[in-house]
């Protein structure tokens, strides 16, 4: 059995890398991007029809920090069971990378550390985190959520000496409605999105907040018609090279056995269009 010293610093590890590397200046892979698609524009469009996006589900887009592999999950229509899915430019040519069944684990820690690595930390053993974003400087923003009312909140952590402080909840700013969740950090902590329920709604959209002068974070600012819908927008990520921003958008369905299933497909759209909310003042 390892020292507890080791085996934390080696979990500090897993997650600070998660940090660095996407706050580092990085260099592309010197090909199509984005599996060749042509870029949108401050409209969001599915992303790469038929190929990623199609009459199955799929969840959301993630990157690897050199933009040279993304992965999503699929399921429904054919795939009677979810199908984790890596696609990764090769040979000059995106095609499906095959990962063996006992790698999938430890594959999938590359395009997002798990929540069990931020956990084994002091001071998150006895928080219950669902889920958790990483600045450039390491701080932590992770959410806590029960299902079974919808309550939850967002709280970060500092990296100070080598340790996490105590958590913070944020502010009442940030924190408004129900099942607030699935939080992404711009790297340089100017602003936070997120997706919650609030002020009537059925459904999430997605949130932004831009921290001000003073450090304090200003009020949610809900995406607007753009971005959310009366269907489900959640899980905003901004691409490791910071141009564009991809999110989820589906439904929720009922079978007539009463459970109940996602339908949805990743889209993007230009980073850009974060800039068009932050307000003049």
């Amino acid at each position: 059995m390892k020292p507890k010293g080791i085996q934390t610093s080696l979990l500090l590890s897993t997650v600070l890398i998660s940090a660095i590397s996407y706050a580092k200046d990085i260099n592309p892979v010197a090909a199509p991007l984005y599996l060749g698609q042509t870029p949108p524009g401050l409209t969001p469009e599915l992303f790469a029809p038929g190929i990623v996006a199609t009459e199955s589900h799929e969840t959301e887009v993630l990157f690897l920090p050199d933009m040279s592999e993304l992965s999503f999950t699929r399921s429904g229509g054919d795939f009677k069971e979810a199908k984790w899915i890596v696609m990764q430019y090769q040979d000059n040519q995106w095609r499906e990378k095959q990962i063996a069944p006992e790698d999938v684990r430890q594959y999938k820690q590359r395009f997002s550390p798990s929540v069990a690595a931020l956990k084994s930390l002091e001071p998150f053993q006895d928080i219950p985190v669902i889920g958790y974003t990483t600045a450039a400087n390491a701080t932590q923003y992770f959410y806590v959520l029960d299902f079974k009312d919808g309550s939850g909140h967002l709280s970060y952590s500092r990296l100070i000496d080598g340790k996490y402080e105590m958590p913070v909840k944020m502010s009442a700013a940030v924190n408004q409605g129900k099942y607030i969740a699935h939080p992404f950090i711009a790297p340089d902590e100017s602003y936070l999105m997120w997706d919650a329920e609030k002020d009537g709604e059925s459904t999430p959209d997605i949130y932004i907040s831009f921290r001000q002068q003073d450090g304090a974070w200003g009020e949610a600012i809900n995406m607007g018609d753009t971005i959310n819908s009366p269907l489900y927008e959640q899980r905003p990520k901004v691409t490791p090279d910071g141009k564009y921003l991809f999110f989820w958008k589906g439904d929720v369905k009922t079978r007539d056995d009463g459970s109940r299933y996602a339908l949805g497909s990743p889209y993007w759209v230009d980073a850009k269009i974060i800039e068009t909310l932050r307000p003049k003042n």
